[in-house]
């Protein structure tokens, strides 16, 4: 279960409206439709919680790049839409490096001797553990809108989002559309 909402910031306070991301397939499908909830070019915040294991922010301003903040790497990659925010740039790969071992690099006939399942799911262990159980991304997201990397990177995934809110003078917005 997820919940994902923008919170847009206009003269008038923040706005906030719910949003499905079944339709958003890469990040630069998602600050689009950040864009759109904002045509002012004001700074939309995109806030999303999974199963109160990881949230994530994607913040956007006007037509900058969209800056990103994922509570637990490791646990927002087994989530399609955490994998929406985790970005090679993000995780300090090289741009299209893959994770896992390269198949087709190996001279594998079929007969190997001496592997067992167990062996393959510590390979498979292997893939999943490069992607640290920790914050990554851009922890002074929130900066300037009151939120210190400190806090930011104390909140629990429980509660991450109201707190949030909260602190920008959102929380009312938040629950009307959660």
């Amino acid at each position: 279960m997820y919940f994902a909402a923008l919170l847009a910031r206009t003269e008038d306070g923040w706005e906030a409206s719910d949003t499905e991301l079944d339709d958003v397939e890469t990040l630069s499908d998602l600050a689009d439709l950040a864009r759109e909830a904002s045509p002012e070019e004001d700074t939309v915040l995109v806030l999303i919680e999974q199963e109160d294991a990881w949230f994530g922010v994607v913040r956007v301003d006007g037509e900058d790049d969209p800056r990103i903040y994922v509570s637990d790497a490791a646990a927002a990659q087994r989530s399609a839409y955490g994998e929406l925010l985790l970005t090679d740039e993000l995780l300090g790969r090289e741009p299209g490096a893959d994770d896992g071992p390269d198949l087709d690099s190996l001279d594998l006939d079929g007969t190997e001797d001496g592997e067992s399942e167990s062996d393959e799911d510590d390979e498979e262990g292997t893939a999943a553990d490069a992607v640290p159980h920790s914050p990554v991304g851009d922890s002074q997201i929130l900066d300037d809108l009151g939120i210190s990397e400190k806090e930011l990177r104390s909140l629990d995934a429980e509660d991450a989002l109201g707190a949030i809110a909260e602190a920008l003078g959102a929380s009312e917005v938040l629950e009307t559309v959660r």
